[in-house]
């Protein structure tokens, strides 16, 4: 009588782990194709921002302004940099990656945050800066633009060009 037991106890043992396996023997994302694909790239209307800066107080001084973006939307990706400009009046000048930045491909859960930086060096009013008015940024892989007034002083330019003393960092996750 003992032999049953331990039969059906062996038995069970065997579906539960069977039952826990990672290996559905299927490919992930496997399905009926309802909702959204993961890994398609964020919108800029699905998310919220957030800015807070370090700003430059004097011509010389770096500064830093980081924008915090929040998914409101359906799980996506970035990967890649930002894509950001500085517009002043009718003109504008585009921030490059940072060239010790790695962009990484970031997935972004519904509610999750990320961020990136635009780090600057502040110049001083006139021929060798940009009054810069507002910033537009894009995201990788996505149409449209979002954007935020700027009140942190004049942009340097570097010397011989119209391009500004500035750079973005890759996005980086936020938050928990």
């Amino acid at each position: 009588m003992r032999a049953v037991p331990i039969t059906v106890t062996a038995l069970a043992a065997a579906l539960l782990l069977t039952a826990c396996s990672s290996d559905d023997g299927g490919s992930e994302g496997s399905g009926d194709g309802a909702g959204t694909a993961a890994g398609s790239a964020c919108a800029a209307g699905d998310l919220s921002q957030e800015v807070s800066a370090n700003a430059a107080p004097a011509a010389g001084d770096s500064g830093n302004v980081t924008v915090t973006l929040t998914n409101k939307g359906p799980e996506c990706a970035l990967d890649g940099f930002p894509g950001v400009d500085l517009v002043a009046g009718g003109a504008s000048a585009t921030v490059v990656g940072d060239p010790a930045a790695e962009a990484q491909k970031l997935t972004l859960a519904k509610q999750g945050t990320t961020s990136f930086t635009i780090t600057y060096q502040r110049g001083a009013s006139g021929d060798k800066s940009l009054a810069v008015e507002t910033v537009k940024y894009s995201l990788p892989g996505a149409t449209g633009t979002a954007g935020f007034d700027w009140s942190y002083g004049d942009v340097a330019l570097k010397s011989g060009g119209d391009a500004p003393e500035a750079s973005v960092s890759g996005f980086q996750q936020a938050g928990d």
